[in-house]
């Protein structure tokens, strides 16, 4: 049973990520939206496909991927953003747009009553208070990101995303038409004549009212798609050499004023459009095939990056993760009260399918990206995270008393918690900034500092466990606590030379970027502050300055000075390398500093004795007469 057990739960450990790994499909006879997902797009400089942009887009308006409607049914990201896409009054009755805060509601003249899960509203339910929207917006505008209040962040957060929803709706087709396809099909067959109508209107001769009518609406139309489309769908044509040359709808209808007959893409758009709303399965499907294969004549290459990104989004590996983190700690801790053996040789083998997990998800990342694994703050949570629990699992192998697992597991789900949160402010693919654009400098000076990061931030978990276990439960005696004190020295002796070399790198990539090698950045000095952190509690422990309490309140204390390098420098919103200002992370940085600042008081506090101090197995054995 001492090895069934463990097999038999990394079986279903195995079977579970399998059971994500499963395509998804639409049912037999409807319009295919896995495939219209899997359609490519320019946004922000990159091709994705439309199933990505749909996740990114729900994630920022709602903090989740799928949309629930009234009756208790979940749409796709692909489902729903088709109906943005193509069926635009029938999207602007999904509850999205999520609104909290208590002004802000006011404001709208809605209540919680009126919202999904108290919380979510529609398109249609915002319009009435869009203009006094607009007025608030307007004046939080001028004041700095950083000292506006709740109120004026969340109208002005409220704002962006309608205005993205729009440029969304505006993207394939002209958007509010009730037939997209009688309507171009009209403007082409007519264009000499309505032409001809509106210089006849201009001169205020005799002329066809209602074509010049028909012809400016549109031409207004084709120029709100051209100015505000927020996707280019259409790609360049065989004489265009730069690949990126992908244009907005709306641009290419207005030329046809210029060619006399609409481009073929625009004309598909419509017709998917005409499809869908019809739900005629069989024509949607035929022009999402040929849409995909005339772009595929010249870019095959990025529509299989494509169909992978659309298949590792919906599989979604990170997620996964969590729940192999958690049943990690779960197992480990268990194994510290009953069965050791089996339950810590379970959780080894769930954090190391976690840790397989998490390492195919970076390495997709990094195919899809043609990038390091580090490129922004959300990878870095990601890698941080991978990092840590890489060495768990090797120090688990060395010391298998369920201590790193618990360690990797906690780890593991609070850098995906992290991720997740930062994945809310968009596309996690995106394109990188000037002065990062540098793969050698990403893969030696990222890579290795956030390595430190990793370790510093396991050398902290680890004395968390030591004061935990040692004041609340009689569990830490002296084979523990030497095995713990052991793995804290270890890492940090590695989370030492990590972070010096990756701070040195660093000084070298900004001497050929800005021309000096150290500028008192903030973001430099967090680096720098890691570095002494770590090598004061190495001194400390080689001159034997305090004992084993005081080192690990000293290790604790390292994730609060990671934690301010990592995240609290960009909080500042100044400096050369502030590239991720969120304000959304203060809160949860001050309340994670709190916290180990309370360890550290349980772990150093004179007068709060612990239940059970480390002391020899002789001493600790109970007597017998």
């Amino acid at each position: 049973m001492k090895k069934i057990i463990p097999l038999l739960l990394l079986l279903l450990g195995v079977l579970y990520v399998a059971s994500t790994l499963r395509p998804p499909a639409d049912r037999a006879g409807a319009p295919d939206t896995v495939a219209f997902g899997r359609l490519p797009v320019l946004v922000g400089g990159r091709i994705k496909p439309l199933d990505t942009v749909a996740r990114a887009t729900l994630l920022q308006f709602q903090g989740r991927q799928t949309v629930r409607l009234a009756d208790g049914a979940k749409l796709t990201p692909s489902r729903w953003i088709a109906d943005v896409l193509l069926d635009d009054r029938k999207a602007n009755a999904y509850q999205i747009f999520e609104v909290v805060h208590p002004d802000l509601l006011a404001l709208l003249k809605l209540s919680e009553a009126d919202g999904a899960g108290k919380k979510r509203f529609s398109y249609d339910q915002l319009t009435p208070g869009l203009k006094e929207l607009e007025r608030q917006a307007g004046l939080a505008q001028p004041i700095e990101a950083q000292r506006r209040n709740p109120f004026q962040r969340a109208v002005v957060a409220l704002r962006d995303n309608i205005g993205l929803y729009v440029r969304l709706q505006a993207s394939l087709i002209p958007p509010e038409l009730d037939s997209p396809l009688d309507a171009l099909r009209t403007f082409q067959d007519t264009l000499p004549e309505s032409i001809a109508a509106v210089r006849l209107r201009q001169q205020k001769k005799p002329h066809n009212e209602d074509a010049a009518g028909r012809l400016m609406d549109l031409a207004s139309r084709f120029d709100f798609m051209a100015q505000n489309a927020y996707l280019m769908p259409i790609p360049p044509d065989d004489t265009e050499p730069d690949d990126t040359a992908w244009r907005k709808t709306g641009a290419v209808l207005l030329d046809t004023f210029q060619t006399g007959a609409i481009e073929a893409h625009a004309f598909s758009y419509a017709g998917l459009a005409f499809a869908w709303r019809g739900q005629k399965a069989e024509e949607f499907n035929t022009i999402v095939k040929l849409l995909r294969a005339e772009t595929a004549k010249r870019f095959a290459q990025q529509l299989a990056k494509v169909d992978a990104e659309t298949r590792f989004k919906a599989a979604a590996p990170f997620y996964t993760g969590m729940v192999l983190f958690v049943a990690t700690l779960l197992l480990a801790l268990g194994s510290w009260l009953k069965w050791p053996e089996v339950l810590g040789r379970s959780a080894f083998h769930l954090l190391a399918l976690g840790f397989v997990l998490m390492s195919a998800g970076i390495g997709m990342r990094m195919w899809i990206e043609g990038r390091p694994p580090v490129t922004n703050l959300y990878s870095s949570a990601l890698f941080v995270a991978w990092g840590a629990v890489g060495l768990c699992l090797i120090l688990e192998k060395l010391h298998p008393r369920g201590l790193a697992s618990a360690a990797g597991g906690l780890i593991g789900f609070s850098g995906l918690i992290i991720a997740h949160h930062l994945s809310l402010s968009g596309d996690t693919l995106e394109m990188m900034r000037a002065v990062l654009d540098s793969n050698f400098w990403l893969a030696t000076h990222v890579v290795v500092i956030t390595i430190g990061y990793s370790a510093t931030y396991l050398a902290g978990f680890l004395g968390a466990l030591y004061v935990l276990r040692g004041a609340f439960t009689r569990s830490l005696d002296r084979d523990t606590a030497a095995a713990l004190e052991r793995m804290v020295y270890g890492i940090l002796c590695f989370a030492t030379l990590f972070s010096l070399v990756g701070t040195i790198l660093g000084g070298i990539w900004a001497d050929q970027s800005w021309g000096r090698f150290w500028g008192w950045d903030p973001k430099e000095n967090g680096a720098l502050i890691i570095v002494i952190w770590n090598a004061l509690i190495l001194h400390v422990r080689w001159g034997k300055l305090a004992g084993p309490r005081a080192i690990m309140a000293l290790a604790i204390f390292g994730n609060v000075v990671t934690s301010w390098s990592w995240f609290g420098t960009n909080l500042l919103g100044v400096g050369l390398h502030s590239y991720g200002f969120t304000d959304r992370g203060f809160w949860a940085l001050v309340f994670f500093a709190t916290s180990q600042l309370l360890l550290i008081a349980v772990a150093v506090a004179p007068g709060l004795p612990w239940r059970s101090e480390p002391r020899p197995a002789a001493e600790a054995a109970p007597r017998t007469a």
